[in-house]
């Protein structure tokens, strides 16, 4: 299995219609029929040290294995997502797992 983690981190004079259509489009990648699992959240109302709440989406994927991934990566709906969305983007980090 491979977990692949986007933190999102959005460019402050971001309107609340963009993070709107933002997340519209994270949610048009579940069409990509490598995916498992996909979740998309916000910071929970967690207040600890250790807990960063300071981007603004994540991105959950689960697939099978890294043959899975690798098509999520050129898939035309993460492309497209990238093609239309990438010019929000402040800060992305990304945590792959197996």
């Amino acid at each position: 299995m491979i977990v692949h983690h986007v933190l999102f981190w959005l460019k402050a004079d971001t309107t609340a219609d963009q993070k709107t259509a933002f997340r519209k489009s994270l949610e048009t990648l579940e069409g990509v029929e490598s995916i498992k699992t996909l979740h998309i959240g916000t910071p929970a109302p967690i207040e600890r040290a250790v807990v960063d709440t300071t981007y603004t989406f994540s991105l959950t994927v689960f697939f099978d294995d890294l043959a899975g991934h690798d098509v999520y990566q050129t898939h035309p709906l993460h492309l497209a997502f990238l093609d239309g969305f990438r010019v929000y983007f402040e800060k992305v980090i990304i945590y792959d797992a197996e």
